[in-house]
């Protein structure tokens, strides 16, 4: 797709989005999205992993400069939202909802792309570059197993087993039971992706692009 025809893409979506929200009561976004909302500014506060990221309301405008498809499914995340509490049961992307064919190959796409990023990696530099996304290091089965919050109510899980003699190192990523009430597929997708990047993205702020 030329960047012409994904830019109009991004703005019919982006208008169709705002345009759902319009008229909502931000309080009930805010209670329903885990968000905050400031009625001195009139801004909507939202925890994106290790940033606060501020939309202005009524017009839902963000500020600060982030990719545009992250811009349009946090406006997605604030229209779908419905408080469903976290269930902390994982499931992969296959096994959302109309996520068969697409979100199945998500998953052995993140299986690629976890993979190339692993190699030649440290374990002690994963952890530093998790723990600064604001990952939550938790027990499992894995060799590090760690929790990001794309969203308050959007839990995102990576299993990592470091390479060793016999094996190269993987991961995988996983989402919560409960993801559907959030976000439709195509998002879940475009999530998946922001994760991915981010943490390549801030391994190369902390040690470098080093292969």
């Amino acid at each position: 797709m030329s960047n012409k025809k994904e830019n109009r893409a991004f703005n019919e979506m982006y208008i169709a989005a705002k345009k759902r929200l319009e008229g909502r009561e931000p309080l009930e976004i805010a209670q329903n999205s885990g968000a905050e909302f400031d009625e001195k500014t009139s801004t909507i506060k939202i925890k994106s992993l290790d940033r606060i990221v501020e939309i202005s309301y009524p017009t839902y405008d963000i500020s600060e400069n982030r990719d545009d498809w992250q811009v349009l499914t946090l406006l997605h995340y604030l229209d779908l939202a419905d408080k469903t509490p976290v269930s902390y049961k994982l499931i992969h992307f296959g096994e959302l909802k109309d996520g068969l064919i697409r979100g199945a190959r998500f998953d052995k796409t993140a299986e690629f792309e976890l993979e190339r990023f692993l190699k030649n990696k440290q374990p002690q530099e994963v952890i530093e570059v998790f723990k600064s996304l604001d990952g939550k290091i938790i027990d499992s089965k894995a060799d590090l197993s760690a929790v990001f919050y794309i969203y308050p109510y959007y839990p995102v899980t990576l299993n990592i087993w470091f390479e060793d003699e016999e094996f190269p190192a993987t991961g995988k990523i996983f989402l919560d039971k409960t993801a559907d009430h959030y976000l439709t597929i195509e998002d879940a997708v475009g999530v998946g992706e922001i994760m991915l990047k981010a943490i390549n993205d801030r391994y190369i702020k902390l040690y470098g692009n080093r292969v």
